[in-house]
């Protein structure tokens, strides 16, 4: 797994296909948003394995990204559950027509999203409770920690065919 990024000098040296207002940090996955820090992707195989390695150099990353000091050790766990909980699931529910998956993180100035990306046309949807299930709520875990820290999630179609899951979260204001 190779973790490539960089941070640009401003938003006109990416060539996204989509552009979105600055008020809205979520949209598609194009880098032309206003107030972008940086943008890192890394692909991956669909498989278990990939779980971990994607939490750990995602952790590796905002820790470089200066969200380490034990002040954001909240909002860094609840990232980190977040990409684990959208690896597992792309893994889990999209390997069979997406072996490989992308994994990426957007740093702006006060948000940053997390998102995967696979092949697979299957659009989730975050379960009920029931209590009877003993696994199906990941999606919901998501929705309810990006809730809680202010942000947004969501699921939007790629124009191969696949999906990008994400979540959006604002960060604390002078985090650097």
């Amino acid at each position: 797994m190779h973790v490539r990024g960089d941070v640009p000098p401003d938003s006109e040296s990416h060539s996204g296909s989509e552009t979105a207002p600055a008020s809205d940090p979520g949209y598609g996955s194009a880098p032309d948003i206003l107030g972008v820090e940086g943008v890192w992707r890394f692909a991956a195989p669909a498989v278990d394995a990939s779980v971990p390695q994607a939490r750990h150099a995602v952790r590796d990353l905002l820790k470089a990204q200066g969200l380490g000091d034990a002040r954001y050790d909240d909002l860094l766990q609840g990232m980190l559950l977040i990409i684990s909980e959208l690896v597992t699931n792309a893994v889990k529910h999209a390997a069979l027509l997406s072996p490989q998956i992308v994994v990426e993180v957007v740093i702006g100035s006060g948000w940053v999203r997390l998102s995967v990306e696979d092949s697979h046309p299957y659009r989730p949807k975050a379960l009920q409770n029931d209590f009877g299930r003993t696994g199906g709520r990941g999606l919901l875990l998501v929705k309810a920690i990006t809730t809680e820290a202010g942000g947004v999630c969501d699921v939007e179609r790629t124009a191969g065919g696949g999906k990008v899951v994400w979540a959006s979260l604002p960060l604390p204001v002078g985090r650097l």
